[in-house]
């Protein structure tokens, strides 16, 4: 399945333009799904059709849906009472009912990854549309599946889990209760649901579509977007410049908005691969509007963002590790390697990466940002590397 992920500047039509390129690609035979996590209905007022938590069909051969984050939360907090039960007795606690709880910070983005992967096991579509959120959040939204599968399996590493005979045994000897198998349990399924959503946003079929109206805030934010993605492994396959004014040589007012454009657009151009979408005079409704705004077509087969290790032993003794990162600026990174894991950190963002194994065994020996691409120097740990005879 191709998955496209929109986001962008808040503001900038990222929804409107999700929903003209799935209803773009459904006219031209693909089985589409757009998702939206969007409380209100956004999504359904550009399509024209109300959108809610059960998939509808928006037109032939497009499905829309807006999962109910209030409903899965409310779901998931009586389900882990229910297996709690005993626990949340002995500390005396009153269970919430179901019709009080109320959904979280961060509820709506977790139900769309969870929709995310449900379309993805499903099968049923050809094309899967995500209209994200502005792009801090889904900057957020893009680290948190491997993120919370790292907390999971440091709190309840599978590996050291005791044997189910020996576990009350081992509670006797320590003087304290052991975890209950259930816990395990549920944090192998939380493992397992997590890296499903990880496998969909690593695939090579899933590309990022960033949608700005082009401007000087503008040009900052899609700047700082563009890192921060490529610090998640993800590269903008398309940058849409929504909303571009056309030329017009009466109006000064006009003339100076449209100039202010031009100028942005000429740098996104010489940085991105750019597509304009022009602007209609309106808030575009309805299939005839989406139609009008001529968004770019699926790209079927994208080019994927690699970080890959070259070898460069026998010029210079030494693996060198490419990560692209454009935009980042040298000042603001910065390194640390933890055992088999490097933190990386670029401005704002940061991630904990697994090494390669190749690099597992060597040493750091340097680093340098050259062309918008961090370049790590490994050098062979004589006491891990192979030797030869």
């Amino acid at each position: 399945m191709r998955t496209i992920l929109i986001t962008g500047p808040g503001g900038s039509g990222r929804t409107t333009v999700a929903a003209a390129t799935a209803l773009n690609a459904a006219r031209r035979g693909s089985r589409t799904l757009v998702l939206s996590a969007d409380r209100t209905d956004t999504l359904g007022a550009v399509l024209g059709v109300p959108t809610g938590a059960r998939p509808v069909e928006a037109a032939p051969g497009l499905t829309a849906w807006r999962p109910d984050a209030a409903a899965r939360f409310r779901e998931g907090l009586v389900a882990f009472q229910d297996r709690a039960a005993t626990a949340l007795d002995l500390l005396g606690a009153a269970p919430l009912d179901a019709e009080e709880v109320t959904p979280l910070p961060g509820a709506e983005e977790l139900a769309l990854l969870r929709a995310v992967r449900d379309a993805a096991l499903s099968g049923s579509h050809d094309l899967l549309v995500v209209d994200l959120p502005p792009v801090p959040q889904a900057l957020v939204l893009l680290a948190l599946p491997e993120e919370l599968r790292r907390y999971v399996r440091r709190l309840l590493p599978p590996e050291r889990q005791a044997a189910r005979a020996l576990r009350p045994v081992l509670g006797r000897l320590a003087g304290v209760p052991m975890p209950a198998e259930w816990l395990y349990e549920t944090s192998a399924r939380w493992d397992v649901e997590l890296a499903a959503v990880e496998a969909v946003l690593a695939d090579r079929a899933t590309s990022v579509w960033l949608v700005a109206e082009p401007g000087p805030a503008a040009a900052d934010a899609v700047r700082t977007a563009v890192t921060g993605l490529a610090l998640r492994t993800l590269r903008p396959e398309t940058l849409v410049a929504n909303r571009v004014l056309p030329d017009s040589g009466h109006d000064a007012w006009l003339a100076q908005l449209a100039a202010q454009q031009r100028k942005t657009l000429q740098e996104w151009q010489g940085a991105y691969a750019v597509h304009g979408v022009p602007h209609l005079g309106h808030d575009p409704r309805g299939a005839d509007d989406l139609a009008a705004l001529a968004v770019p077509d699926v790209n079927p087969a994208p080019s994927p963002a690699e970080w890959p290790v070259m070898d460069r032993l026998a010029e210079d003794g030494v693996l060198v590790w490419h990560i692209p990162l454009p935009g980042a600026i040298r000042e603001e990174l910065d390194l640390v390697r933890r055992g088999d894991e490097i933190v990386v950190t670029a401005g704002p963002f940061r991630r904990i990466v697994p090494l390669p194994s190749a690099l597992r065994r060597c040493t750091v020996a340097g680093a340098a940002l050259r062309e918008g691409e961090l370049r790590i120097r490994f050098a062979p740990d004589p006491e891990l590397w192979p030797r030869t005879s």
